[in-house]
């Protein structure tokens, strides 16, 4: 009688690390020796992966074989989390994600709570336990934390990249509070499956996470893997109404105020008759229409959350 030996399950030994060396005002290229170092400390084979445009990430998909990964370890921004997701997407890669978030607004890992200290991140993103995220899709792209469309984008997009590099996320604040006199209502049509808007607007987000340009107040209510988008529009306020929103904002509580429409869909158009700047993840979108719709619990997060599930 012939006995067949069990099959010998080699540890998953190799560590794909895409990273964005212009992160953080470019330090980041200060710490990645000392990321690599730990990392091979654990036995790890690192695979850097520098991010640029897609391409190189798209490549290294292609020709990964995925059995042979503990996981993938993102060094940046929302902008470089999101250009991973997609191209993971594109070639069905289905691997635990550690993020160092080494960004200038780290929306997607402020969901999570993960450290911004270098140490502290890796030290998480070497863990054992994930919890799942939903991915948004936006015209056939993939975006994990907001799409924006309206007046705020658009001033965002004409700062001057070097104010942006030198202040972060302040330059946006400080540019659209200049640019207030000058904002005009703009026509959307929104349409969901159970009912559909028609409103001026000044400035709406569809989220994902809770937090966009670090503005942690924007979705209070959001949940990353509930299989719904969050929708928040901001219509057009008299100008004697604007102050007490922003202190409603400030406190998590415009929602409640009758200036602001939100709710939650799973599918969603946004059409309009007029050009509308749109912005996903913090890089320049599409234009209008915009069709929608989400990837319920598409990614797998290293976390500090022991409750969802754990990495074999």
């Amino acid at each position: 009688m012939m006995t067949t030996k069990p099959a010998i399950i080699k540890p998953r030994k190799k560590i794909l690390l895409f990273y964005n060396p212009y992160a953080g005002n470019g330090l980041f290229k200060n710490n990645l020796d000392l990321i690599i170092d730990r990392l091979q400390a654990k036995k790890y084979q690192v695979v850097p992966v520098r991010a640029a445009k897609g391409k190189t990430i798209d490549l290294a998909f292609s020709e990964m074989k995925p059995e042979e990964y503990s996981r993938i370890i993102i060094a940046g921004g929302d902008g470089t989390i999101n250009i991973c997701v997609n191209s993971m997407i594109e070639h069905n890669i289905d691997l635990p994600i550690g993020i160092l978030p080494v960004g200038t607004a780290n929306d997607f890992a402020y969901y999570f709570a993960l450290p911004t200290e270098v140490n502290a991140a890796l030290d998480l993103a070497l863990g054992r336990h994930f919890t799942y995220a939903d991915v948004g899709v936006c015209n056939g792209k993939h975006f994990i934390n907001v799409t924006a469309l309206g007046n705020v984008v658009d001033v965002s997009q004409k700062t001057d990249p070097n104010l942006k590099n030198a202040l972060g996320i302040f330059s946006y604040y400080l540019m659209s509070v200049s640019q207030m006199v000058n904002l005009r209502p703009l026509p959307v049509k929104l349409i969901t499956p159970d009912e559909t808007y028609e409103e001026e607007m000044f400035f709406m987000v569809v989220m994902n996470g809770k937090s966009a340009g670090g503005l942690k107040t924007l979705s209070p209510d959001s949940e990353i893997n509930d299989g719904k988008m969050d929708v928040i529009l901001f219509r057009e306020t008299p100008i004697m109404n604007v102050l007490p929103l922003i202190i409603e904002f400030a406190q998590g509580k415009h929602l409640l105020n009758k200036h602001v429409l939100s709710f939650q869909t799973s599918s969603l158009r946004i059409e309009s008759p007029v050009e509308i700047s749109t912005d996903v993840d913090g890089e320049k979108g599409v234009a209008l229409p915009l069709e929608f719709g989400i990837l319920h619990k598409r990614l797998r997060i290293i976390s500090a959350d022991t409750g969802i599930g754990e990495i074999k």
